[in-house]
């Protein structure tokens, strides 16, 4: 078995090797579906691949934030619902399921009964 800073050494320059191509994978779809799609809809000018990069910043900043892996933790609110919801009873759940429809109006319908 190899010690561990020699898996480091070996796996080191492949990860950064993939970072670099996924980056300029990135920009160049970027730049291609905006001088494609844009500039013959909106009559906008084209984009370089520098320019293609900021908008793909930009939009991971405005809209993924800039935290990693944000979005494959569970939400505190469904760690809430859970722990408040996961220890009712049979009858509590009937309860709260009446509640729900009766004031959300989901569920079985009971207009017929």
């Amino acid at each position: 078995m190899r010690p561990k800073w020699q898996k480091v050494i070996f796996f080191a320059p492949l990860v950064i090797l993939g970072i670099v191509l996924f980056i300029f994978i990135g920009g160049q779809m970027v730049m291609h579906l905006w001088n494609c799609l844009l500039p013959p809809l909106f009559g906008w000018r084209t984009i370089t691949f520098w320019q293609a990069l900021g908008l793909l910043a930009l939009s991971r900043i405005l809209f993924g934030g800039m935290s990693g892996g944000h979005r494959y933790r569970p939400s505190g609110f469904r760690n809430r619902i859970k722990d408040r919801c996961g220890n009712l009873t049979p009858e509590e759940r009937e309860q709260f399921r009446q509640r729900l429809r009766e004031r959300w109006g989901f569920g079985p319908s009971t207009k017929g009964e």
